[in-house]
C-alpha cells in the first residue's frame, strides 16, 4: 500500500505524459486526478495506522549503493512525522489537480501539464526522506517544480517586451 502511494503519482504521468494524444484531454486529467487522489487517501489510511496501532516501518523500495559494509537504499520510513507528510503532499496535490481541471481548461496541451504535476508529486515524495544522498534526492524534485512552469515558455508574453520594460530599457540604454 505504502509503495502504491508513491508510484500512483508517477504511473498516472507515464500515461498522461506518453498516451495524452491518445487517450485525449479530458481522460488524461480524470487519470492524474484519480490517480493521485488514490495516493491521498492511501495516505490518510497510512496516518490512521500510525496514530492508532503505531506503526512503523522502513520499506526499501531499491538498492542504490551496495558496497561492503556500506549499504545506501532507496527506502520510504513510515513514522508519525512522515506520515503526516505524506497526507500533507498528496492532499494539496490532489487538490491543485483537480482546479488545474478548470484552471487549465484553456490550455492545448493539458495531458503534458497534468503529467508535469503528477511527476511533480512523485519527486516530492520520493526525495521526502532524509538521508546520506539528501541532496541528490531533491534534484529531481527541482527538475520536476520548473517543468511546468516551462509549460508555459513561448506562450505568455516576456515581461520584457511590455511598454514599461522597454521604456525602462531604452532609458538604461541611454545612459
Amino acid at each position: 500500500m505504502e509503495i502504491s502511494i508513491l508510484f500512483l503519482p508517477l504511473i498516472a504521468s507515464i500515461i498522461s505524459g506518453f498516451f495524452g494524444k491518445y487517450i485525449g484531454d479530458r481522460n488524461s486529467e480524470i487519470l492524474t486526478s484519480v490517480f493521485v487522489s488514490i495516493s491521498a487517501i492511501l495516505s490518510i489510511f497510512v496516518l490512521y495506522q500510525v496514530i492508532v496501532n503505531q506503526y512503523e516501518e522502513n520499506i526499501v523500495i531499491a538498492t542504490w549503493i551496495n558496497s561492503g559494509s556500506l549499504d545506501v537504499n532507496w527506502s520510504m520510513l513510515i513514522d508519525p512525522l512522515s506520515a503526516v507528510m505524506l497526507v500533507v503532499v498528496t492532499s494539496v496535490s490532489s487538490l491543485v489537480h483537480i482546479y488545474s481541471i478548470g484552471y487549465m481548461s484553456h490550455d492545448p496541451h493539458k495531458p503534458r501539464f497534468m503529467a508535469y504535476l503528477s511527476l511533480f508529486t512523485f519527486a516530492m515524495l520520493a526525495g521526502a526522506e532524509p538521508s546520506a544522498d539528501h541532496f541528490q534526492r531533491w534534484a529531481p524534485i527541482i527538475i520536476a517544480e520548473l517543468t511546468p512552469t516551462a509549460h508555459f515558455d513561448g506562450r505568455v508574453p516576456c515581461a520584457a517586451s511590455s511598454p514599461g520594460a522597454s521604456s525602462l530599457t531604452s532609458a538604461v540604454r541611454s545612459r
